[in-house]
């Protein structure tokens, strides 16, 4: 988690691999590209005469860590980093020195894994700081921007509200692309468009793998941000509160994959049963 902090500022595109993404890329030419955090060749695909946009690839699954360590692979990750541990990784970054610590200050608990989080400053006492409440510390026309890109009005909504709590300090704004398995030229031109409008200073892209690393890598040189992206999917959900997260014991035993199989077993069957066994089988070949 420490490196997290090492990466740079600017226009950085961070992806995520787990099991599952590691067998459709195998299959997917385009998505497989899309997380291979190597410079293309110039001349190359939609980034002619530049670096590849990929960047940082983290280990969203305990498989990926311990696939690597079995092949000895030039990358060597200590520790699975979830999608949700990057989303509050990246979100506390801006609102940390916006917020920073006061003695007696509450704190407001987040429901999907019980960390603690700052409360809302309407919530302070005057008594609990000696600063002047009545003169803010922070600009609140000029506060960070946080834009979440994809997912429906309906999540992207309770996202906005949370957020108003959880991160207050952070200015929210949401686009909901439609819901279609391809997007238009026109769509993708509005989804741009949106972007370079708001100009965020961090960007989530949150429309299911493989499609979320795919738009992004395709239309990165399009993007004129400067600001860190991440692909997260299924996090809009669990910060939205629309979809659970595993109980902490399950995540910190790597059983994360378990529990959802558990709770949906119909709809996750065929990824952890058979797409465990395929990736095992993957990896072996690789060796």
């Amino acid at each position: 988690m420490e490196e997290l902090a090492a990466i740079p500022e600017g226009k950085v595109l961070i992806n995520t691999i787990n099991a599952h993404s590691y067998n459709t890329a195998q299959k997917d030419e385009l998505f497989a590209k899309s997380l291979t955090p190597n410079p293309s060749p110039k001349g190359e695909g939609n980034f002619k005469g530049e670096e590849g946009c990929v960047k940082y690839l983290i280990p969203d699954g305990a498989s990926v860590v311990k696939a690597c360590r079995w092949l000895n692979a030039k990358s060597q990750p200590k520790e699975r980093i979830a999608g949700w541990d990057l989303f509050e990784f990246e979100m506390g970054r801006l609102e940390a020195p916006l917020n920073p610590p006061r003695m007696g200050k509450p704190v407001a608990i987040l429901p999907e894994d019980g960390r603690e989080s700052a409360a809302p400053r309407d919530s302070l006492d005057e008594s609990d700081s000696p600063l002047d409440l009545h003169e803010p510390s922070w600009d609140p026309i000029n506060m960070p921007k946080v834009m979440f890109m994809g997912s429906s009005e309906k999540v992207l909504g309770l996202i906005r509200e949370k957020a108003k709590v959880v991160y207050p300090h952070i200015e929210v704004v949401t686009y909901s692309p439609p819901y279609k398995p391809e997007f238009s030229d026109e769509d993708n031109a509005a989804i741009v468009k949106a972007i370079n409008d708001a100009n965020p200073d961090l960007l989530w892209i949150g429309m299911t793998a493989p499609k979320q690393e795919k738009w992004a890598y395709s239309h990165w040189n399009e993007l004129n941000i400067h600001c860190h992206c991440g692909t997260i999917g299924a996090v809009f959900d669990f910060f939205a509160g629309t979809a659970k997260r595993a109980p902490k014991w399950w995540q910190e035993h790597s059983l994360e994959w378990l529990y959802r199989l558990i709770i949906e077993p119909k709809r996750m069957w065929r990824r952890y049963i058979i797409g465990n066994t395929l990736f095992i089988w993957n990896i072996w070949k690789e060796k």
